[in-house]
């Protein structure tokens, strides 16, 4: 793995994990348990979108597991990977149609779906009951509105740094042969 490759993976989970704890700060009515605006996501769309596949996954997986030990701890961890993965899975099948069949803000909303979907999961098994799918209607339209929120944002920094030329050389050569950039 190149040092530029280590240092775009080091510069995208800090930047997850202090989206995760500005997000915990922010005053949020809180409509169901779990509702968050996901803002780390969008590190995980723009990793998507600039790095291999590989190296995006390990940035999901660093930042659920570091954020949860710098301020939430197992279930939490549970949670977040359970969420982050299903959603993960999704959105980089959904990547490949980039730019024909589906915006950054699309795939972001595909994403904060199956997040809140593998977080009710994970739920029902550790509470060993499926009726806290009471909140299931709650969580989809957040994820509406926030992946939505996070798909605009992500598809901005992702300009930015197509513009800027900042882009990882081995992540350019990767997504041209299967995105549209």
């Amino acid at each position: 793995m190149s040092t530029r490759r280590i240092t775009w993976i080091g510069v995208l989970v800090s930047q997850a994990l202090l989206l995760h704890a500005v997000e915990r700060f922010l005053p949020i009515p809180q409509l169901a348990p779990g509702v968050k605006l996901g803002l780390a996501n969008i590190v995980t769309l723009v990793a998507l979108s600039i790095l291999p596949w590989e190296d995006a996954f390990l940035i999901l997986v660093l930042r659920s597991t570091l954020g949860a030990l710098l301020g939430g701890g197992v279930s939490s961890m549970l949670f977040s990977l359970a969420g982050g993965i299903l959603s993960f899975l999704v959105m980089s099948f959904l990547m490949q149609y980039q730019g024909t069949w589906f915006s950054i803000p699309g795939i972001s909303v595909a994403g904060a779906f199956l997040h809140n979907v593998g977080q009710l999961l994970m739920a029902a098994l550790v509470v060993e009951t499926f009726n806290i799918y009471v909140y299931f209607p709650i969580l989809a339209a957040s994820a509406l509105i926030t992946g939505f929120f996070t798909g605009v944002v992500s598809d901005l920094v992702i300009t930015a740094i197509r513009h800027a030329r900042l882009q990882p050389v081995m992540a350019t050569q990767h997504n041209q042969g299967s995105r549209n950039t």
